[in-house]
């Protein structure tokens, strides 16, 4: 009978980077979205409420834009943020047909919770890497990212992905949301 083997799989993984990727992306989403909850908030919640908190202001039309989606679509995540009483939308004074977005008190106690919650998530995360392993990864993620011309302080999770051949293209006011 065979042993197993005991080699540790970082030792391996070299040639698996996309899978890793993919691996410890769903790992750390999936914790993410579990400690959101007792916030009562999904992860599409926090990028959009951190967009919101950096741009007071921003006009729904303009964070349609930052996101890659449709007007209508952020139409229905400020109304269930409104709902929530975290963002207030207030006719703009310089053009009327636009809504400026702020964060209510509710929506900025949120933001500091969500710095802390955050803090903790990524500590978590990458508690195997000593502090010179994490700001590497952290380059070297920044590097892929950059190389694929993917938006710095939005998830690609909001903007539809190009159609798989032989399926329809599913509209960005379709998808579900996908955390930040």
């Amino acid at each position: 009978m065979t042993e197993p083997d005991t080699t540790p799989a970082w030792r391996t993984a070299p040639h698996r980077v996309g899978f890793l990727l993919s691996q410890v992306g769903a790992f750390a989403t999936n914790r993410f979205t579990e400690r959101l909850s007792a916030l009562h908030l999904q992860p599409s919640d926090v990028g959009i409420l951190r967009l919101i908190a950096v741009d007071s202001g921003l006009s729904q039309r303009t964070l349609a834009g930052r996101l890659g989606v449709g007007a209508s679509r952020v139409v229905v995540l400020i109304d269930e943020l409104e709902e929530k009483g975290l963002v207030v939308r207030d006719r703009s004074t310089q053009d009327r047909r636009n809504y400026e977005l702020r964060l209510t008190k509710a929506g900025q106690n949120v933001m500091s919770q969500m710095r802390e919650l955050g803090a903790a998530h990524e500590n978590d995360v990458v508690s195997a890497l000593d502090a010179d392993e994490r700001r590497t990864l952290g380059i070297l993620l920044a590097k892929i990212a950059t190389s694929h011309d993917l938006a710095p302080d939005v998830h690609p999770g909001y903007r539809s992905p190009p159609p798989a051949a032989g399926h329809p293209r599913v509209l960005s006011s379709e998808r579900p949301t996908q955390p930040e």
